[in-house]
């Protein structure tokens, strides 16, 4: 009874491997030759790492904010505040910053993607487009995907430096003190398993985001009823697959750290 299921999501995994593989083969061409494809790589870059600044900047600045008001103070009834620092660390670096960066691109950038490219498969634009000699992977799938897989990157690194500046501000309540002595106290903490944890998850969740959203785009036929629900399987199937590797990620640091 759970063979076709289990079947067809398998199938539908190879497809997306294959389909990766495929990206990685148009990067060196779009490099080389994509001169009018690099528009579009700076529009998705403009839509999904600059536009979304604001918002990941205000959310970083609330959990740094929040870790520390509930933190210092359950800390300080054991003696131990000092373990505020690896605590915002593991917190705001290292788990919550690639994924929460991770989920803003799902629901702005993997919707919009979808749909987009479901748009184009509609109206025949793919079909145009290699009736003239454009390779629909250099020319619209490799943009995107380098587009989203540096934003992500880009905006991790963002949510890492105002959460920890909002942990700041609200440390100067309960604990005034230099921010070279706080920022120190940080640096401190930080080690390099935790910088290359985070860079791993914020690329790979670009990827995983940026090839589901093309993968789904693409995979409709001919209903114009399909690309609402293209765009509703992007965002399923890139939460699910994001938060599956987050685990497996976070484990794979514990047990090897």
């Amino acid at each position: 009874m759970y063979n076709i299921p289990m079947g067809a999501a398998i199938k539908s995994l190879f497809y997306a491997l294959g389909f990766f593989v495929q990206i990685l083969k148009g990067v060196g061409q779009f490099v080389r030759r994509g001169q009018a494809a690099h528009r579009v790589l700076i529009m998705q870059i403009l839509f999904t790492f600059v536009e979304a600044l604001s918002i990941s900047t205000l959310l970083a600045l609330g959990i740094g904010a929040a870790v520390n008001v509930i933190g210092i103070p359950f800390l300080a009834q054991f003696s131990q505040e000092a373990y505020i620092y690896p605590l915002l660390i593991t917190i705001i670096t290292r788990e919550l910053g690639p994924l929460l960066t991770a989920f803003i691109i799902i629901a702005r950038s993997a919707t919009a993607i979808a749909t987009e490219m479901a748009g184009m498969v509609i109206s025949h634009e793919i079909e145009a487009y290699i009736s003239v000699g454009v390779d629909p992977i250099e020319y619209l799938a490799v943009p995107r995907f380098l587009g989203v897989t540096i934003s992500l990157f880009m905006l991790n690194i963002f949510f890492s430096v105002f959460g920890l500046a909002g942990s700041f501000a609200v440390a100067q309540i309960f604990n005034p003190m230099p921010a070279s002595v706080y920022f120190g106290n940080i640096l401190l903490s930080l080690s390099l398993p935790d910088i290359i944890v985070s860079v791993i998850k914020s690329i790979t969740f670009g990827i995983i985001i940026s090839v589901v959203a093309i993968v789904k785009g693409l995979a409709v036929e001919r209903s114009s009823t399909e690309v609402p629900i293209a765009g509703l399987k992007a965002v399923g199937a890139s939460f699910g697959w994001c938060i599956l590797v987050d685990i497996l990620l976070s484990a794979l640091y514990y047990i090897m750290v």
